[in-house]
Protein backbone atom coordinates (compact mmCIF):
# COMPACT_ATOMS: atom_id res chain seq x y z
CA UNK A 1 0.00 0.00 0.00
CA UNK A 2 2.60 2.05 0.92
CA UNK A 3 4.45 1.75 -2.26
CA UNK A 4 1.77 2.89 -4.14
CA UNK A 5 0.85 5.88 -2.58
CA UNK A 6 4.52 6.90 -3.15
CA UNK A 7 4.08 5.88 -6.67
CA UNK A 8 1.37 7.89 -7.11
CA UNK A 9 2.58 10.66 -5.57
CA UNK A 10 5.81 10.45 -7.52
CA UNK A 11 3.94 10.81 -10.85
CA UNK A 12 2.07 13.84 -9.33
CA UNK A 13 5.08 15.79 -8.31
CA UNK A 14 6.84 15.19 -11.14
CA UNK A 15 3.80 16.06 -13.63
CA UNK A 16 3.69 19.29 -11.47
CA UNK A 17 7.30 20.02 -11.68
CA UNK A 18 7.11 19.29 -15.90
CA UNK A 19 3.91 22.02 -15.72
CA UNK A 20 6.34 24.33 -14.23
CA UNK A 21 9.30 23.35 -16.63
CA UNK A 22 11.54 23.65 -13.88
CA UNK A 23 14.54 20.67 -13.33
CA UNK A 24 14.76 18.62 -10.90
CA UNK A 25 17.42 20.28 -9.59
CA UNK A 26 16.14 24.03 -10.02
CA UNK A 27 13.07 22.66 -7.34
CA UNK A 28 15.81 21.12 -4.97
CA UNK A 29 17.06 24.30 -5.07
CA UNK A 30 14.44 26.29 -4.37
CA UNK A 31 12.60 23.63 -1.71
CA UNK A 32 16.16 23.19 -0.35
CA UNK A 33 17.24 19.52 -0.98
CA UNK A 34 19.29 17.77 -3.16
CA UNK A 35 18.84 16.86 -6.67
CA UNK A 36 19.01 13.08 -6.07
CA UNK A 37 16.21 13.36 -3.00
CA UNK A 38 13.82 14.91 -5.83
CA UNK A 39 14.94 11.93 -8.18
CA UNK A 40 13.75 9.47 -5.30
CA UNK A 41 10.76 11.17 -4.59
CA UNK A 42 9.74 11.27 -8.12
CA UNK A 43 10.86 7.41 -8.67
CA UNK A 44 8.76 6.20 -5.73
CA UNK A 45 11.30 5.76 -3.56
CA UNK A 46 11.27 7.77 -0.49
CA UNK A 47 8.54 8.90 1.41
CA UNK A 48 8.73 12.52 1.73
CA UNK A 49 7.43 14.53 5.37
CA UNK A 50 4.86 16.26 5.00
CA UNK A 51 6.26 18.95 5.28
CA UNK A 52 8.54 18.55 2.66
CA UNK A 53 5.51 18.02 0.28
CA UNK A 54 3.97 21.31 1.30
CA UNK A 55 7.24 23.35 0.78
CA UNK A 56 7.03 21.24 -2.78
CA UNK A 57 3.92 22.27 -3.79
CA UNK A 58 4.10 25.87 -2.28
CA UNK A 59 7.31 25.87 -4.78
CA UNK A 60 4.88 24.77 -7.40
CA UNK A 61 2.35 27.34 -6.39
CA UNK A 62 -0.14 24.62 -6.43
CA UNK A 63 -2.58 23.65 -3.68
CA UNK A 64 -1.41 20.46 -1.55
CA UNK A 65 -3.82 18.41 -2.45
CA UNK A 66 -2.70 18.02 -6.27
CA UNK A 67 -0.03 16.48 -5.06
CA UNK A 68 -2.13 14.01 -3.34
CA UNK A 69 -4.63 13.58 -5.68
CA UNK A 70 -5.41 9.95 -6.39
CA UNK A 71 -3.92 8.53 -3.25
CA UNK A 72 -5.98 6.07 -1.59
Amino acid sequence: MKDNRNKILARNIKAERYRKNYTQSQLAEKVNVSESTISLLERGLQTPSVFLVYDIAKTLQIDINELLKNIP
